[in-house]
Order: structure tokens, then C-alpha cells, then sequence
């Protein structure tokens, strides 16, 4: 999928697919097969949106027999919450910035 950028877990998270495959994740470490009988969507296709999620960093893998068990990575989660919370921390000073700001009065 060539519009996803190596590193960008906000547009990798665009996708509701890939919100409810990290949902998954989030609850344990899980192959493809587990994830795609929890999803409506086929093997190939839960493998093709575990590989964007993973070129965002946000899912890593581990070679267990023949299977792949993918599980959260914390780095790349961390890093989206530390984007958020300089987002959110922006907005709360805008907020009292704007509501400390003096009002003038109509006569």
C-alpha cells in the first residue's frame, strides 16, 4: 500500500480494519488466523493491514513454529501517545490562553 508511509501510525490507524486489529492486540499477542476469525474480513487481507500497521511501527512480529504472532509494539504506541498528549497540552493552553484573554464590554 504505497500511500502509508514507513513511521505514520495516525494514517495507519485511519482505517477502522486496522483500529479493531490492534484492538485485538491490545488484549494479547495473536497469528493471523486469530485475528482473521475474529474479523470479517479473509487471511490475506488481515496480512496485508498487519503489514502497514507494522511499516508504522506499530505492531511487531515473532516467529513461533510455522505460524508469525503479532503483538502490540509499545515504542510505536508510546509514540502515538506522546503525539496526542502534545496535541491535547497544545489545546488546553489555547483554550485558557483564549479565555484569559480580556472581553470588551458593549455599551
Amino acid at each position: 500500500m504505497a500511500t502509508y508511509q514507513r513511521g505514520d501510525g495516525w494514517d495507519a490507524l485511519g482505517d477502522p480494519t486496522r483500529r479493531a486489529i490492534v484492538a485485538c492486540l491490545a488484549e494479547r499477542p495473536r497469528a493471523v488466523g486469530e485475528l482473521a476469525d475474529e474479523l470479517p474480513i479473509s487471511r490475506p487481507a488481515v496480512s496485508q493491514h498487519l503489514k502497514v500497521l507494522k511499516d508504522a511501527g506499530l505492531v511487531t512480529d515473532q516467529a513461533a513454529g510455522t505460524r508469525r504472532v503479532y503483538r502490540l509494539n509499545p515504542a510505536g504506541v508510546a509514540a502515538l501517545r506522546d503525539q496526542l498528549d502534545t496535541f491535547w497540552h497544545r489545546a488546553l493552553d489555547s483554550y485558557r490562553d483564549a479565555v484569559d484573554q480580556p472581553t470588551e464590554e458593549t455599551p
